[in-house]
Order: C-alpha cells, then structure tokens, then sequence
C-alpha cells in the first residue's frame, strides 16, 4: 500500500485524533532520505518521535489498530523503497535516549541510544565486554533485534534481559535465557518492540582502557570499510564458514554499479550511495550480488539489512 502523495516534509498542523494529548513530534510525508544511512528512500506517511518511553506507549494506545507501524532508530540497516511507506514510522532515535548503571556491572540502556555511545558509556564505568559496538553504526534497539555484531563480538553475548511492549502498549520484561537468538538474529516474541536492553558487562582488569580498545577498533573499521560514503553497513550476512565479502569480491562485483548505486571498492559486503542512488538501484544491485554469487560459488546470500516500503 502506497501512502498518499501530499506536499513532501509538511508540519502537521492539524494533528490527527489519534496525537491528542502526546508531547513528541510528528511530520506528515516526511521524506525517509533524511533518516536513513543509505540517503534514500521514499516518503513516510507519519513519521513520529516520542518525547520518551510514557509518550510513546500512549502513542501505541491511541494509534488505529490498522494503521501499519515501523520502527527505526539510526535508519541503518534499512532500505526504505521508493514508493514510500504507509503509516506510522516510529523513530526511538532521539527519544528513548535514557541510560543508567542500574547495579554492579549492570548497563540499562533505551533503544534509541547510539551503539556507539553505549560502548562509550561502559567504557567510561570501567566495564569491558561490548567495545565492539563502537564498530557498530546503529542504535541500540536495532542491535538487540538482530543481535548486531563486529570485531568477533556479539551484542547478546552481554544481554540479560530486554523490555518489550506491544501494538496495545503492554510492556513486559523478557530474560535472555527465555529467548532462542544466534548469529544475526533474535527469536522475538510476536507484536514485540524492544524497548531497552540490561547489559551484564565485566570489571575491567587494572590497566586497562576500553576508550583504548574502542579508539584502536574504530581506526580499524576506518581502514576497512567505506565510512565516508553513505551506506548502510553490512548488506548480507556472512554464510557458514565463510564471508560474504570474499564471495562477492570472487564473483568480480567490487565496483559493479547500477545508477548513483556500486559495491564498494573497499568491502564487497557494502553498498554505496555515490550521490543520488534510488532505493530501487541499490535493491537492484542486491538482487544482481545475489545471483552472481549463486552462480559463481553455488552459495545464497541472506540479507541483513531490513527493507520495507512500497515500489515506485
């Protein structure tokens, strides 16, 4: 379902029955390019972001049952099409931003928090465990959806419990040993958004700097991977026993271009927006890398980067 088509980036100045009484800020047809690491994509029919956790929930209650509902965070990982996308985006990006040492060796941090700032903020208790997040360009909440990685390190390697609520705004506390996760993936409940994450982390040992490690980790990623131009991370997972970088790279894709769209030069598992890519170059070329590889080593690539959104 395609959203309407009205003037682009509109103020709503007449807010809807379902805003009465809530304190973040909607846009109406809010062009995604702006929220998204890829620089593209469609037009979201209400784009909304809480002023906290209490808004949004009262958000959940009030929002018509059938209005579709997406959530983003940094917009990394994502590919919005074209077309755009009906109903409400939820950004918890600059809304759910709270974070607390909650006890010994125990981070609480909201989805909306960069993941970058959350290895940071360990760093700067003097916890260990999650440095590698700084190589990770999205939020929190995205890392624990899909349990995000870098440098070897996985985010739920260090979760001990989430908050979830649901579409009615039902909020409940779920502990890792309840939940089935693995590389790239989480076995979430159905009609649950994380809200925030508990990370059980370790003291760091005398002597030791994580803003070190974060700082020597962060000069490796600038020296791999092409973070000057806009993409969106890691495209595709990587197969068993293999990456998915090394299979592009054999298929001879480095480069390969459709539009403003090309395969990095740097990392093959990275695509990026050379100026004025259209989502639907950029899905294009990720069918293209699909088959390629399929033909060439016999393997297929699952995607890790989210796509949602209408064709133009």
């Amino acid at each position: 379902m395609t959203p309407p088509m009205r003037s682009p980036n509109k103020q709503a100045s007449d807010a809807p029955a379902f805003m009465r009484g809530l304190r973040g800020r909607l846009r109406v047809d809010e062009p995604m390019s702006r929220h998204t690491s890829w620089r593209t994509g469609g037009i979201a029919e209400y784009f909304y972001t809480p002023a906290n956790k209490a808004d949004l929930i009262q958000l959940l209650v009030q929002l018509p049952t059938d209005m579709p509902l997406h959530w983003i965070g940094l917009g990394s990982n994502l590919l919005v099409r074209d077309g755009g996308v009906a109903g409400m985006v939820v950004r918890t990006a600059g809304g759910l931003r709270e974070f607390e040492l909650s006890a010994p060796q125990r981070l609480s941090v909201e989805c909306g928090v960069a993941c970058a700032k959350v290895a940071r903020l360990a760093a700067r208790h003097n916890l260990t465990g999650v440095e590698f997040l700084a190589g990770v360009p999205g939020s929190f909440g995205g890392a624990l959806a899909m349990n995000a990685g870098a440098f070897g390190g996985e985010t739920w390697d260090w979760v001990e419990q989430i908050e979830c609520v649901d579409r009615r705004g039902q909020c409940k506390k779920i502990h890792a040993k309840d939940l089935s996760y693995g590389y790239r993936q989480v076995a979430l409940p159905e009609d649950c958004w994380i809200l925030s994450g508990t990370l059980a982390l370790t003291a760091a040992a005398s002597g030791y700097s994580g803003q070190d490690t974060i700082r020597s980790l962060l000069e490796k990623r600038s020296a791999s991977q092409p973070i000057q131009s806009a993409n969106a991370g890691s495209v595709f997972r990587n197969p068993r026993g293999d990456f998915a970088a090394r299979l592009i790279d054999v298929a001879g894709l480095k480069g390969r271009a459709v539009g403003d769209a090309a395969i990095s030069d740097m990392h093959a598992n990275f695509i990026v927006n050379r100026g004025a890519a259209a989502a639907a170059d950029i899905e294009r070329l990720i069918g293209i890398a699909r088959d390629r590889v399929m033909q060439h080593s016999g393997v297929e690539l699952d995607l890790e980067v989210r796509i949602i959104g209408a064709e133009k």
